[in-house]
């Protein structure tokens, strides 16, 4: 199987760029992204032979609600790692003493952005009654400078931990932590690499959706009009490498919640509080 990829500079490009992959006869077309929905959507109806497949979006709703039968949704769970990550930072928050006080920046505000916040604000007020929450959007994805801003105005505030939620915007954010020698966490990849303010990262394992997706067209299995979930359970979300300071009683409450969202006993929110 041959593979392709098509980087839009604008939302003007999501129509063409999805239609070239389709007119080529690619097996499957894999739309990276909340925000080429309703291009997919097009697409995938004026190709209805071809197979179609959307990252961080669910096809059951709006604008799909499940009737677009080429096109599939590879939705990822991150309230559930995100709730790791808010318990872990408010623990060391508390751990630290001084100001209880973390944060998040956003990029967009959009569902897949919430979604992270949503479950970070739920386990830091689990593991910490007393912890305030900041959060902050940046309205951006790759400008560093926007979320480095709106990072240090949080850090400004008393903010001992810095959630990056916004790509490649939220470097700025890391970077602000490190400069104020407080706590970052990263986001969708392990960006441990950044160095030891890393505290931990959301981890969304997209690659597995992606190949998982690849494999089901190659041996017949893929099937449009439903969504794929991916979480703690199934290992399509999760925890990064942990900075070594983090103490052990710490990492065995992290886990000791892992395992009960795993059961169901927990089940994170999807929606921001008080946004």
């Amino acid at each position: 199987m041959q593979q392709q990829s098509l980087e839009s500079r604008s939302s003007a490009d999501y129509i063409p760029n999805l239609s070239t992959c389709a007119r080529n006869g690619d097996d499957v077309t894999i739309a990276a992204g909340f925000l080429l929905a309703d291009a997919l959507k097009t697409v995938a109806q004026q190709f209805p032979n071809q197979s179609f497949a959307i990252t961080d979006y669910s096809v059951l709703g709006p604008p799909f609600n499940g009737k677009v039968k080429n096109v599939t949704g590879l939705t990822y769970a991150t309230q559930q790692n995100g709730y790791l990550a808010g318990c872990l930072a408010a623990l060391m928050a508390q751990k630290q003493g001084g100001k209880q006080v973390i944060g998040a920046v956003g990029g967009v505000k959009i569902p897949p952005v919430d979604t992270y916040i949503a479950g970070y604000q739920a386990g830091a007020a689990k593991c910490n009654p007393d912890v305030k929450v900041i959060v902050g959007y940046s309205q951006d994805f790759v400008d560093q400078a926007k979320c480095k801003t709106v990072a240090q105005n949080q850090i400004a505030e008393g903010s001992q931990v810095e959630f990056n939620v916004a790509g490649g915007c939220g470097l700025g954010t890391l970077a602000a932590a490190k400069d104020a020698g407080v706590w970052g966490i990263g986001v969708d990849t392990d960006q441990a690499f950044l160095g030891p303010h890393i505290l931990t990262s959301a981890v969304k394992h997209v690659d597995n959706g992606v190949f998982n997706t690849i494999e089901d067209v190659a041996k017949n299995r893929f099937k449009g009009g439903t969504d794929v979930v991916f979480d703690l359970k199934n290992g399509g979300v999760g925890l990064g490498r942990t900075s070594s300071k983090v103490p052990e009683d710490i990492m065995a409450k992290v886990n000791s919640l892992k395992a009960q969202i795993i059961s169901g006993a927990i089940t994170p929110p999807t929606t921001v509080k008080g946004g």
